[in-house]
């Protein structure tokens, strides 16, 4: 299961109340779910970080 799946499981949401949350379509919330093509904004993963009820980190870390 990925990190999104988590994240909503452990907040106990539904698609359709992320997608409220958000602003956005169930469809939308899909999307970002499936691990696909799709390439979301850096905006869009903070909202839905926020509809989970988490903090969105963005980290680089060094090649060995």
């Amino acid at each position: 299961m990925g990190q999104f799946l988590k994240a909503r499981a452990k907040a106990g949401l539904t698609q359709d109340a992320v997608a409220e949350r958000m602003g956005t379509t169930k469809s939308a919330v899909s999307r970002l779910e499936s691990a696909g093509k799709h390439a979301p904004s850096l905006g869009t993963l903070k909202r839905y970080a926020e509809a989970v009820e988490c903090e969105l980190q963005v980290r680089l870390v060094p090649q060995r």
